[in-house]
C-alpha cells in the first residue's frame, strides 16, 4: 500500500474535499485525485463518494480512515520529531582524522561549540579508513584521492619542510642540495618497518640512510629538536619551532611537493544534516587551518 496515496486519502476524508486536502497537504490536485484513484485501484474497492458540498468516505473508506487515520498522525509526528532534532543538529559525528593533525582540533572545537548537540568521535590512524566498514561519516585524507565510492571536498594544500636544530647543521655544515642530505644524519616518516624512505626536494627523488623512522611526526620532531636527526614535517608541525629557532629549515629553494588536503564521504543521495552542517562549517571556517599551515618568518 502506498504510504502517500493513504495520507492524501485521510487528508480527503478529514477535510471533505478533494481540493482543500490538496491545499492542505501541498500537491497539486490532480496528483491528489490520480493517487486516490490508484489506491482505490490497488484495493478493488471504492473509497470516496460525491456528495453536494465535496465527497465523504464510502463504508470501505470510514473503515480505511479509522484504521490508518491514527497511524499517519503518528508518522507524521516522528517526522516532525526528526526534522526538529536535525534543525538543532542532535546527534553522533563520526570522523577519521590523520594522526598529529593539530590545526584540525582547532576546527573541531569550534564546530562543537556552535553546535553543542553533536557528540564527536574521532578515530586518528594512519591508515586510509573504509567509510562504510569502519562506520566513518567523514574523513580527512592527505593526498591525492583514487576512490569513485567517495565524493572528495578540497580543503587546502600545503607542504612538509626538510628541518633540523641549529646545532645539528653547525655540526655537519649546512647542506647545498638534496645530495647533501646524506652528510646528517636523517629520521623519516615509515608506516613500514622494512622500506627505505624517499624524499621528493626540488622535483629531485633522494633515497635516505633514515637512522630512525616512525609513523609518528610529533616523535619526528621531537629528536629534531633534541639536535640528533634532520627529519620532515608538514609545514604546521614546524612553524612554531622555526620563529622559536630551535628548528631551522633546510634546502627552502628544493621545496617538498604540495599535498592536497580533502574531507571525503559516502557517495549517497542524501548526506546527514549533521553531515553537510560539518562540511559547510569546514569550508567556511578553513582559514583558521590555512593560517596554522602557513610558516612565516
Amino acid at each position: 500500500m502506498d504510504y502517500n496515496a493513504v495520507r492524501m486519502f485521510v487528508a480527503v476524508a478529514q477535510t471533505g474535499s478533494l481540493s482543500s486536502a490538496a491545499a492542505r497537504l501541498g500537491v497539486p490536485l490532480p496528483t491528489l485525485s490520480r493517487k486516490v484513484a490508484e489506491l482505490e485501484a490497488d484495493l478493488k474497492v471504492q473509497l470516496l463518494e460525491r456528495t453536494a458540498k465535496g465527497c465523504r468516505p464510502t463504508e470501505a473508506g470510514s473503515r480505511l480512515f479509522e484504521q490508518a487515520s491514527g497511524g499517519i498522525d503518528l508518522l507524521e509526528e516522528a517526522e516532525r520529531a526528526i526534522l526538529s532534532e536535525q534543525a538543532q543538529l542532535v546527534g553522533r559525528l563520526r570522523l577519521s582524522l590523520p594522526q598529529s593533525f593539530e590545526p584540525w582540533w582547532d576546527l573541531l572545537a569550534l564546530f562543537q561549540r556552535a553546535h553543542p548537540g553533536i557528540q564527536i568521535n574521532v578515530y586518528s590512524t594512519e591508515r586510509r579508513v573504509d567509510l562504510l566498514a569502519d562506520g566513518v561519516d567523514v574523513a580527512l585524507r592527505v593526498g591525492a584521492i583514487a576512490d569513485d565510492t567517495v565524493i572528495a571536498r578540497h580543503m587546502l594544500t600545503f607542504r612538509h619542510m626538510l628541518v633540523a636544530s641549529p646545532e645539528l647543521v653547525a655540526a655537519h655544515d649546512r647542506p647545498e642540495g638534496p645530495q647533501d642530505i646524506l652528510r646528517l644524519p636523517c629520521a623519516a616518516w615509515g608506516s613500514t618497518l622494512d622500506a627505505q624512505p624517499t624524499w621528493t626536494l626540488g622535483g629531485q627523488t633522494q633515497k635516505i640512510n633514515a637512522t630512525f623512522t616512525a609513523n609518528d611526526y610529533l616523535h619526528l620532531r621531537a629528536r629534531a629538536i633534541a639536535g640528533d636527526v634532520a627529519t620532515e614535517l608538514p609545514s604546521f608541525l614546524a612553524a612554531e619551532y622555526l620563529k622559536s629557532r630551535e628548528l631551522v629549515e633546510l634546502l627552502p629553494e628544493y621545496p617538498f611537493p604540495e599535498t592536497a588536503l580533502h574531507l571525503v564521504y559516502k557517495r549517497q543521495r542524501h548526506p546527514s544534516t549533521i553531515v553537510r552542517a560539518y562540511l559547510d562549517f569546514c569550508s567556511a571556517h578553513i582559514a583558521i587551518v590555512e593560517a596554522r599551515c602557513r610558516v612565516t618568518s
